[in-house]
């Protein structure tokens, strides 16, 4: 569970709610018509703008910025050097109970590959494509979201419109004109908050997880196609500890520090 996602859309809500609650009523803020036309009309235009298939793939993606926790790159070091260790003592075939029994689907198909005795090329190449295959995935989560974004203002603006043409249809009772020009304006603000508060903001992190997922990925292809080629432990350490940043290195450094 990626606790910051949910706390971050609590607060988001929360504390809008509490500003209302501190001016006003919330009562005043619930209108039927306006969640109707904002939250409705964005699920019909990203029908229209996206197959149903992506539409309904996008759920599925979007569960990692809620449920999914990255990889940690340290504890993919320490599981690439284990292989390469065992590999160095008792050659490629001892990964293959290894293959069997990993739990991350892509490492497990690599490893196998790679106890397959798959020419490197081959095998950069398959694991590549599926890497590709999952940054379209991603990418299209992403699309969907930015749509979502970008569409639901325009219709808590077509909302405002509609609740001011009702209203200025009832100019002859001044006293129903405030309460007219509130319930035009609710759907603007439903639009706002569901671009600003759902939308966009799941999207960049969908952006953000998608990054660290590939770049697990990239570091397990290249610790394999490392260990294929019969590189030491230490060398495939090295190898995979220049995809980390400067604070990353000195994690893993002070992990194996505490380890030993």
């Amino acid at each position: 569970m990626d606790f910051g996602t949910v706390i971050g859309i609590i607060l988001a809500f929360g504390l809008s709610l509490w500003g209302i609650k501190l001016g006003g009523s919330l009562t005043q803020f619930w209108d039927l018509p306006s969640v109707a036309i904002v939250f409705g009309g964005v699920a019909a235009v990203l029908l229209i703008a996206f197959p149903v298939s992506k539409v309904l793939g996008m759920l599925r993606v979007l569960r990692n910025a809620f449920l999914t926790a990255p990889q940690e790159p340290a504890a993919v070091i320490a599981t690439m050097v284990r292989y390469a260790e065992r590999a160095r003592r008792e050659g490629m075939l001892a990964l293959e109970e290894e293959s069997e029994n990993e739990p991350d689907e892509f490492l497990r198909k690599g490893l196998r590959l790679a106890v397959d005795g798959t020419d490197p090329q081959l095998l950069e190449k398959i694991l590549e494509t599926d890497i590709g295959q999952i940054e379209a995935r991603h990418k299209n989560g992403k699309a969907i979201l930015d749509a979502g974004g970008y569409y639901s203002p325009a219709f808590g603006m077509i909302g405002t419109l509609i609740g001011l043409v009702n209203m200025l249809s009832t100019m002859d009772d001044p006293s129903a004109i405030g309460a007219g020009m509130a319930t035009a304006l609710i759907t603007t603000f439903y639009g706002a908050m569901a671009a600003n508060c759902v939308f966009l903001p799941l999207a960049n992190k969908l952006e953000v997880r998608s990054g660290e997922e590939i770049l697990v990925k990239e570091m397990i292809i290249d610790g394999i196609m490392a260990i294929q080629s019969g590189d030491s432990p230490r060398i495939v350490e090295e190898k995979l500890k220049s995809f980390l940043s400067p604070m990353q290195r000195h994690q893993v450094e002070n992990g194996k520090q505490k380890a030993a």
